[in-house]
């Protein structure tokens, strides 16, 4: 008997043995159920994620004589002739290889006849963007005015390339990319029922290389299974795929950890004698920084493929200022492996950029996304003596005894649109600007603290509404703020980091991003 490779061997022939596509599965079986068939279905989605699988069980589903919960039977007569490839109502095309208009008129000669053994005559389209302009004009004079015996099934990896007119009298349905975890339970799957030895690790890196495709990940396991002789193990399939385990990805992110530039190197080295593909090791580490990142940031996060304990660790030992960092250098290191004089030198240089630029640590704590600016001095809250008490005070800070009183809302308001004029035993004299308005209520408050801040019971609040050239404590506190925010924005721009990620990364800083970190006494 000849050899059949484990993709078709094990394709799915009833809705229950798809993998990964249950919001599509459920439109279809809910259709089905409801006896709400659309005329035409569109698949979308990329290579191997069961396009055609479904449109095959769907034009068994619908033609099937005794469905079995919405599921085709595959023992009926109907059913039995699709498995086999011998149902006359089951067209199938390949529109990739019958491109030509006259191609695609002789397809829909037969539309208007009635099927031959089922209730409906299935039209599978593969690849249908391949369809020239006329093609489609033929099929959309059909999909207009469909006969009632007829379905159209379409399936396309390109779905930008299908005229709208095509795709606004289609149901679409966009397959997603199937999950390295999802891979992993199917071959796991297989290989147990086909009775062959596998390592579980072995599996995981099938899953990772066939990149969200089932098709792509069957038939990297059929390749491990002739190069394995029969048993898929981690060396073997590590050596096949030209990848490398998840050891030396751990020694260099442990190296990178403890600043160690020797130790990186060397185990680089080490990869090189193994021969080792130095794209997927730069991979290898982007994946393993993204799930370290999100250990982070959610609580008992865990990816069953990857070292839980790599993760953790990771996590732990480096901050999440160094993860982005270094997930950021690793990502646009990639490009740069190709532009290198050899792919060892470029991850060589990728690591040791990381080494370069992560931050130091300062003694005072600087928030990454608001900078501390130099603080702008303040004058210290006097002293009130009695000396003071007995002169007219001009000299007095108006904004360090606002301060000093700790006034709040409409009172510390309408203080800070003051000046002060005067101040002894009896008497505080304010001056405000005309146009501030200030109500009864904030002037009692404020009357009321500033007898509390002298001692001196008997003392009256008297306001003078008259223009005045001195700066008031508003004012001054415009004036700082601009200041402390401009100093802000000059150190960053001066920043020895944030110039060289200027320089290798074109990095930029985004307007308004700059703030100035405000202490609690300064707010």
């Amino acid at each position: 008997m000849n050899y059949q490779v484990l993709a078709r061997k094990w394709r799915p022939h009833n809705f229950k043995e798809v993998v990964g596509q249950e919001h599509v599965v459920q439109s279809l079986i809910n259709g089905l159920q409801h006896n709400r068939l659309h005329h035409a279905y569109l698949f979308t989605g990329t290579r191997g994620v069961g396009k055609t699988t479904l449109a095959r069980i769907l034009a068994k589903a619908i033609n099937c004589e005794n469905l079995q919960d919405n599921n085709p039977c595959d023992l009926c007569e109907s059913c039995i002739a699709i498995n086999d490839g011998s149902f006359l109502d089951l067209i199938e095309v390949d529109a990739a290889s019958r491109t030509k208009v006259e191609d695609t008129r002789d397809l829909l000669d037969n539309v208007q006849y009635a099927p031959n053994q089922g209730q409906y005559k299935v039209y599978i389209i593969d690849e249908v963007h391949m369809l020239s302009g006329h093609s489609f004009n033929a099929l959309l004079k059909t999909l207009e005015e469909p006969p009632a015996h007829v379905k159209f099934l379409l399936a396309t990896t390109d779905p930008q390339k299908i005229p709208v007119t095509i795709l606004s009298r289609c149901l679409q349905f966009n397959l997603k990319q199937l999950s390295p975890s999802q891979i992993f339970s199917q071959m796991e799957l297989i290989l147990k029922q086909e009775k062959l030895d596998y390592e579980p690790a072995a599996l995981k890196s099938l899953s990772r290389a066939a990149e969200g495709s089932m098709r792509d990940g069957l038939s990297l396991l059929d390749q491990a299974i002739v190069y394995g002789n029969g048993s898929v193990q981690s060396n073997d399939v590590n050596t096949m795929l030209g990848t490398v385990a998840i050891q030396p990805i751990d020694d260099i992110l442990q190296g990178l950890i403890n600043q160690d530039a020797a130790s990186i190197i060397n185990k680089i080295a080490e990869l090189d004698n193994l021969s080792a593909n130095f794209d997927d090791v730069l991979q290898q580490i982007l994946q393993v920084l993204h799930r370290a990142a999100l250990s982070q940031h959610i609580a008992n996060f865990i990816d069953e493929n990857f070292d839980k304990e790599l993760i953790d660790k990771l996590a732990n030992e480096l901050s999440a200022e160094d993860i982005q960092l270094f997930y950021q250098i690793a990502l646009m290191g990639q490009k740069d492996l190709a532009l290198a004089p050899d792919p060892r030198s470029g991850l060589e240089m990728v690591m040791l950029r990381m080494l370069t630029f992560k931050p130091a640590k300062l003694d005072q704590k600087i928030s990454t996304s608001r900078p501390l600016a130099q603080k702008t001095p303040t004058t210290p809250i006097p002293e009130f003596t009695d000396s003071a008490k007995k002169e007219t005070k001009t000299d007095i800070s108006w904004l360090s005894m606002i301060s000093a009183m700790k006034l709040v809302g409409m009172t510390k308001e309408f203080a800070s649109h003051c000046v002060l004029e005067s101040l002894d035993d009896n008497n505080c004299t304010l001056i405000i600007n005309p146009n501030h308005i200030s109500s009864a209520k904030a002037q009692d408050g404020l009357q009321t603290a500033l007898r509390k801040y002298t001692g001196s019971p008997q003392l009256k609040l008297n306001i003078k509404s008259a223009k005045t050239t001195i700066e008031t404590p508003a004012v001054q506190l415009i004036k700082e703020r601009e200041n402390q925010q401009q100093a802000s924005v000059d150190a960053i721009n001066n920043d020895p980091n944030i110039q060289a990620l200027k320089d290798h990364f074109d990095a930029r800083i985004l307007p308004g991003t700059t703030e100035p970190v405000i202490t609690k006494e300064e707010e």
